[in-house]
């Protein structure tokens, strides 16, 4: 017996001396590594992969402004709504404006159906307050901080040592919801809350004949102070005071629900806006959910060369090519995970094309894209620094705000990102190999650099709403730009 403890007592002691010394062995492979000292979790192996990689930037930012969409979000189960609305499940159907509850039921089924999140703008008043009522009385739904802007200031101010200012139309309720490092100018209070209602649904739910294939929500609003970014020129005012190191600007795809000789003007005025904000401050520009491929030109052709970097996903990101007439603008939607060649391709010409270059007078140098599966951090050769550390902090937020978890429970996670992909579907590609223990990928393409990581995706995801503001916001808080 004696002897059967000496032996297993040999072998705990060999085993710890391999995970202690294994960098420094020879011919230890570093996948056996991983397995001996995470067990053969590939989920742990990407978090200890992430740990490593994610370090503070040697300059970080001290002072953020954020603008201009804010609102109060009401979060609750999207087919429990339409039940209590009486509205029954049907086909599903896109609409670019809902109108009635009809058009609410049909768009909502088309998105559930693919699993995609999607923004819609609700024209009539009165139905639309007649649905917000009933949905904020719902004994299921919760009120939380909502709108682009107010979602990333809400996510950075949880960093004590940052200074967060927030101009948007902030009400009563979401002044109250604010963190309080967050900076309100009184210019931006008003007296009445703009309310958004967020439809969730979860993976393998079922309305009718519909059957989610993965867990997401449906957004949609009356909301007239966002739709006409009212706050715009309050926010920009507000800079020369606070002197931030860093903007960030969201809310342009508000602007859909007005006429399209409304959102055109007004479009102009922003544009006039942003290029009064001093160019040594880099601005980051969050894209949301839109319909109408002429504004999307004009804010990709007019507001692009005046930011410095973007945030999107991959409905944003396909439609961006389609009313650009990028590449894989043929694609009609996205099929499962997205293929990473072809997003790479996409994230390639938007920086080529419209992106920063010794030719052309635009300051676009940086991308960060987010997919259910994985991102990609995208930027142009000697702006950025930090970029390993900003994609995997930005995996990291999504598997943590989804969960509802400080930390990642790897039990809690499993990996969706192909093992194996290509890096191009147009060009001669490398082909990648993921490996767990450095889940942070790297290439390079004519002098931009990409940077790849998988998700940890939620099992059983608690709340879907703004997780690409959380993304974004993670992965700016670890990025570094350099001086000029």
């Amino acid at each position: 017996m004696w002897q059967r403890s000496v032996c297993v007592g040999l072998l705990a002691l060999a085993l710890g001396y391999l995970c202690l010394l294994g960098p420094e062995l020879p011919g230890l492979p570093g996948s056996l590594l991983g397995a001996l000292r995470w067990g053969r979790s590939a989920e742990g192996r990407t978090l200890a992969g992430w740990q490593a990689a994610i370090v503070r930037p040697a300059r970080a930012w001290a002072r953020v402004a954020v603008g201009v969409n804010a609102c109060v979000d009401v979060v609750l189960s999207g087919v429990k709504l339409l039940e209590a609305l009486g509205l029954e499940p049907g086909d599903g159907k896109n609409h670019a404006v809902l109108r009635s509850g009809q058009d609410l039921s049909e768009a909502f089924a088309h998105f559930m159906e693919k699993g995609a999140a999607a923004e819609r703008f609700f024209s009539d008043a009165d139905a639309f307050h007649r649905i917000a009522r009933a949905a904020a009385e719902h004994p299921g739904a919760q009120l939380y901080v909502g709108g682009n802007a107010a979602l990333i200031g809400q996510k950075l101010a949880t960093n004590p040592e940052l200074k967060i200012l927030l101009c948007g139309p902030v009400g009563p309720k979401l002044h109250e919801l604010l963190d309080d490092n967050v900076v309100v100018p009184p210019e931006s209070m008003q007296e009445r809350d703009e309310f958004h209602l967020i439809l969730e649904y979860q993976a393998g739910e079922e309305w009718g004949r519909v059957r989610a294939p993965n867990a997401n929500r449906f957004i949609f609003s009356h909301d007239l102070s966002n739709g006409a970014l009212n706050m715009l020129e309050v926010f920009v005012s507000s800079l020369e005071e606070f002197q931030p190191d860093l903007v960030v600007l969201s809310g342009l795809h508000m602007m859909e629900g007005q006429s399209k000789e409304a959102r055109q003007r007004r479009l102009m005025e922003a544009v006039a806006s942003i290029s009064d904000i001093p160019t040594d401050i880099p601005i980051h520009l969050e894209l949301a959910s839109m319909t109408d491929q002429d504004f999307m030109s004009n804010i990709v052709h007019q507001v692009f060369p005046l930011v410095n970097s973007l945030g999107l996903n991959e409905q944003e990101l396909l439609f961006l090519t389609q009313a650009a007439a990028g590449p894989h603008a043929s694609l009609a939607a996205w099929s499962g995970v997205p293929d990473v060649g072809v997003v790479s391709d996409i994230l390639f010409w938007i920086l080529k094309e419209h992106g920063k270059t010794a030719e052309r007078a635009s300051d676009l140098t940086r991308i960060h894209f987010h997919t259910l599966a994985y991102h990609i951090l995208v930027t142009v050769d000697g702006y950025w620094g930090n970029q390993a550390a900003a994609v995997a902090a930005g995996a990291r937020a999504a598997g943590t705000q989804a969960c509802a978890t400080d930390t990642i429970d790897t039990t809690k996670v499993f990996l969706k990102a192909p093992l194996e992909f290509v890096t191009s579907q147009l060009e001669a590609p490398a082909k990648i190999s993921l490996n767990p223990d450095e889940p942070v990928v790297r290439w390079h393409r004519e002098g931009i650099s990409f940077h790849f990581t998988p998700v940890l995706v939620c099992k059983d995801p608690v709340r879907t709403v703004g997780l690409g503001d959380a993304i974004s916001a993670e992965g700016l808080l670890y990025s570094e730009v350099y001086p000029q």
